[in-house]
């Protein structure tokens, strides 16, 4: 029997890879791709400003949806409960 026809084990074969470097590799291009003026506070900062633009003003039926939505947990409540905190 050839190597290719070969019979299946039985058994499950321990099988590992190590992809700590890769793992590296990848973060030094994110890190490089990011830039040395990237500011993950200011980042966080805006994108909470950009949530209270977006949950601000809203009317009475959206208003009663975002609270479900809060109250089933689907999204985190923000200030006093009111989408427009």
């Amino acid at each position: 029997m050839s190597a290719s026809n070969a019979a299946l084990p039985d058994e499950p074969v321990d099988f590992a890879v190590d992809l700590t470097g890769h793992e590296m590799t990848r973060r030094a291009h994110v890190m490089e791709s990011l830039g040395a003026d990237w500011d993950p506070v200011k980042v966080m900062r805006d994108e909470e400003a950009a949530y209270d633009l977006l949950y601000s003003g809203l009317d009475e039926e959206q208003q009663r949806l975002y609270d479900t939505l809060v109250a089933a947990g689907v999204l985190p409540q923000r200030g006093d409960g009111r989408a427009s905190a």
